[in-house]
């Protein structure tokens, strides 16, 4: 097995062919589209294939060291980042092939009039471990 991230964005990917942004759904519509996602894991629970989703509040920061006994330097929070990305789902499948077909049907979660957003995921593998450097 293998984990997968399916990422969802705000902005960033291709157009969906769905394209009306969630702030102007109806409170029926949004519902709607958190049922399908709560159903679509749950599914996955039953299979042993999810791990973990999350969708992102729009508040954040940036956050860096900046040196020995110095308080962390923060920045933000920042429109670009917010405005991209709107959640994740981690899965745990046999092939890649399957992580597609997974974010094939996550696509479909309807949105404004009930309809199928056809949203575009970004299907990104989780590294085995950490690459090895010999000199």
């Amino acid at each position: 097995m293998a984990k997968y991230l399916l990422l969802k964005h705000y902005r960033g990917a291709p157009a969906p062919v769905n394209d009306v942004p969630m702030d102007q759904w109806t409170p029926a519509e949004i519902s709607a589209h958190v049922q399908y996602m709560q159903d679509f894991a749950a599914r996955l629970e039953e299979t042993g294939e999810f791990v973990d989703s999350q969708a992102l509040a729009p508040e954040g920061m940036f956050v860096r060291y900046d040196g020995e006994g110095r308080p962390p330097v923060t920045d933000g929070p920042f429109a670009e980042t917010k405005d991209l990305i709107a959640g994740w789902m981690v899965i745990d499948v046999d092939s890649p092939e399957r992580a597609v077909e997974l974010a094939g049907e996550l696509s479909a979660a309807p949105g404004a009039g009930g309809r199928p957003i056809h949203e575009w995921l970004e299907v990104r593998p989780f590294l085995g471990a950490a690459p090895c450097i010999t000199e």
